[in-house]
């Protein structure tokens, strides 16, 4: 029931997307060409030999860039991975095209951080490149919106102010969105409008699970940014009760080394106390407090203080969440870890360890640790879990499983993945979506295969049922042959020879997927009442959703069996395969799956 209460919602969400992402084709942009030497001597400034996925990515964005289609891709990797350098270079190809680039940001700090990067960057191409924030005085935010409007300003890197009503562009070609995941619903729709026939690139270390969604169902083109750059190492992750000797050790540690620590704790009326608690558990400690509600001089003086290595010891609320580059601090405490989201605290946690020495990141809990929340204890494992570099496509599939991804379309945050579970979820949507497009579906958890033999785990053979129902659901949604020989070769590895129910099994597995394919919801393999060997008659029945079946092909394929085969009144197709016997198939168990095989094969490309 809940299948089919999630199938149906699926259905109004795949005509939606289907036609959001016609909407957007439908729409031509200027193609952007190669660069040329241009292209290739701004290349050439990157200071960094470019990692493989990089290159990947590069050469993607170019590709897109050069289509008359719009762009609509979505760059994953890790902080510090070189998601920039791809934005920079896209500007750079914008530019030269005569577009504007627009580069929306969650925060001033990362607004500040950018403008500084592509000014240097951009030293020599005489673009002129301006920063819309709240830290801007009314008249500079006016000149600027003359100069968008005008034409004069080639690349804008702002907040939200962006996305206000009275900003215009004079020919705005190339739309980058930075640390997507900070940005609601209502932010999100108002990007839509701007983006109507404009590129747009997206960049995230975690994609928030609706637009990772949107990826995996093939809505939005994807490049997975995996390859960390040379010499660096994984964060640590502890996940520890708070305790003042393991804080003053902590930070004392780090202190030691030369480098400085971020105190995160995400009350603001807490952190003056939070500052003199620790001011008296670590006396040597220069401490500087920052948070969004500070007035804007007062939050930047504390930053600047911080990363000219004034203070050594920053107290601070998400405010450092986005884009903070301070290769000297590599130790983070989070304060109530368990109050953070599992894409936000690995964020958190990328802002250390992003040069060559080691960071290490404390998630503090309350003393009654016991109390956490399911999904807290869930999300604090998974950061424990995951500490290799490049895994936040990982965690952001496993915040997409704890959270679900939404509806994917409008406002509602909450969808059908709780009820059905992650990979069942991505199949109805996949096949939703094709069947919205008139593509090929292949059901397979509405097929009946039934070959006339035991086809069935024995519990002698494998005792634990989770192991069995594990087994049982990958072969029920095993589409390809290789599929099914891989879980074959795997049961002979750790089991030896298989037993002859198990190899009937996989048998009805191979035929199961074929069936799917050629259309068919039921295939009945068995013997007649004839006396002596009884021959072996196959019957399948094809899906009423699936009608799309070539009349002509298939009466021509019934007259090519030379009387073997037959349909009934009730559209049944019946084939009775010359020469295979009960008794043959009995002792050559493949035979019944080679005819099976040849039979479906015919149906097809009937289909």
């Amino acid at each position: 029931k809940r299948c089919a209460r999630v199938r149906a919602g699926l259905l109004e969400i795949a005509h939606r997307l289907v036609e959001t992402q016609a909407r957007r084709e439908s729409f031509e942009v200027q193609p952007l060409p190669d660069a040329g030497a241009e292209g290739r001597a701004f290349d050439a400034q990157f200071p960094f030999a470019p990692t493989a996925d990089q290159e990947t990515t590069f050469a993607a964005v170019a590709d897109d860039l050069a289509s008359r289609i719009p762009m609509d891709r979505l760059v994953c990797g890790d902080v510090g991975f070189g998601k920039t350098e791809v934005a920079m270079r896209a500007a750079h190809t914008a530019i030269l095209g005569g577009k504007q680039v627009a580069i929306l940001v969650p925060t001033t700090v990362l607004c500040q951080q950018h403008l500084r990067s592509f000014n240097e960057r951009f030293s020599g191409v005489g673009a002129r490149i301006e920063a819309l924030s709240r830290l801007g005085s009314s008249a500079q935010s006016q000149n600027i919106a003359r100069g968008l409007a005008s034409g004069a300003v080639d690349i804008v890197i702002g907040t939200h102010k962006l996305l206000g009503a009275t900003v215009r562009y004079k020919d705005l070609g190339l739309l980058i969105i930075d640390e997507e995941q900070r940005f609601g619903v209502r932010h999100k729709e108002r990007i839509k409008e701007i983006c109507r026939g404009v590129n747009v690139l997206t960049m995230t270390a975690t994609p928030i699970p609706r637009t990772l969604q949107l990826a995996m169902v093939g809505a939005r083109a994807l490049s997975v940014i995996e390859t960390p750059p040379p010499a660096r190492h994984a964060v640590r992750t502890m996940v520890c009760r708070y305790e003042d000797g393991m804080v003053r050790d902590a930070i004392r540690r780090e202190l030691e080394r030369g480098g400085q620590v971020f105190f995160l704790h995400n009350r603001v009326a807490d952190l003056d106390g939070v500052a003199a608690h620790l001011a008296s558990l670590v006396p040597e400690a220069l401490i500087s407090v920052a948070h969004g509600q500070m007035a804007a001089e007062r939050a930047d003086a504390a930053m600047v203080r911080f990363v000219r290595g004034e203070a050594n010891v920053l107290i601070c609320t998400t405010i450092i969440e986005s884009g903070l580059d301070i290769p000297n601090a590599n130790t983070i405490l989070v304060h109530r870890a368990d109050r953070f989201g599992l894409a936000q605290l690995h964020q958190i946690r990328g802002r250390v360890g992003r040069r060559r020495e080691r960071g290490y990141c404390y998630l503090l809990l309350r003393q009654d640790e016991d109390l956490l929340h399911d999904d807290a204890r869930r999300r604090l494992d998974a950061l424990r879990r995951l500490t290799e570099l490049g895994s936040g496509m990982r965690i952001a599939r496993e915040d997409l499983d704890i959270r679900g991804a939404g509806n994917l379309i409008g406002a509602d945050q909450s969808g059908h993945i709780e009820a059905i579970g992650l990979e069942f979820y991505s199949e109805l949507l996949a096949e939703a979506i094709a069947r919205v497009k008139g593509g090929d579906i292949n059901r397979l958890d509405h097929v009946d295969i039934r070959i006339g033999k035991r086809a069935l785990i024995p519990t002698a053979f494998m005792p634990d049922a989770a192991e069995r129902i594990s087994l049982y659901d990958r072969l029920g949604r095993a589409a390809d042959d290789p599929e099914i020989e891989a879980i074959d070769e795997e049961l002979v590895d750790r089991y030896g020879a298989l037993p002859g129910e198990i190899d009937a099994l996989l048998d009805t597995a191979r035929a199961r997927w074929r069936a799917g394919a050629a259309g068919i919801c039921e295939v009945v393999a068995r013997t007649s009442s004839e006396k002596g060997s009884p021959p072996v008659t196959i019957a399948v029945t094809f899906d009423a959703e699936r009608s799309a079946l070539n009349p002509a092909a298939l009466v021509a394929w019934i007259e090519a069996q030379n009387d073997s085969a037959k349909l009934t009144a009730s559209g049944r197709l019946v084939w009775r395969p010359s020469g295979l016997t009960l008794d043959q198939c009995h002792q050559d168990p493949a035979l019944l799956t080679i005819r099976l095989t040849e039979m479906m094969r015919g149906l097809r490309q009937v289909h």
